[in-house]
């Protein structure tokens, strides 16, 4: 199966069906691999249905031994140089010590002046 023009729901079940794939694959019971990746059998059963949460879908990717799977399922992205350069003008400005100092030496020369 190729995600390109699935939906999400569609992708979701697709990766639950793999996931007890995995564990039938593995012989565990849904008990055992719950107790593996230490998240409760209802998560296990959500994860196979593709009703997971990302911390338990990550889960049990440990106790399966699949995490190496991740790199293919989402490859590290390095971000361009014009894009780091275009995130960087975007970024907030704060006020810096120097407007700081400069408030308090006006309030100062205000104190020093006698009128």
């Amino acid at each position: 199966m190729t995600f390109d023009s699935e939906s999400p729901d569609a992708i979701a079940s697709e990766l639950g069906d793999r996931i007890r794939t995995a564990r039938l694959n593995a012989d565990l019971t849904q008990q055992a691999l719950a107790q593996k990746a230490g998240i409760s059998i209802k998560a296990v059963t959500n994860s196979e249905k593709g009703k997971s949460t990302l911390e338990s879908f990550i889960a049990i990717l440990i106790a399966l031994n699949l995490t190496e799977q991740l790199n293919a399922f989402i490859p590290k992205q390095e971000i361009s140089p014009i894009q780091l350069a275009k995130l960087q003008g975007k970024q907030r400005k704060r006020a810096t010590a120097e407007h700081k100092t400069m408030t308090k030496s006006i309030a100062k020369n205000k104190e020093n002046t006698s009128w």
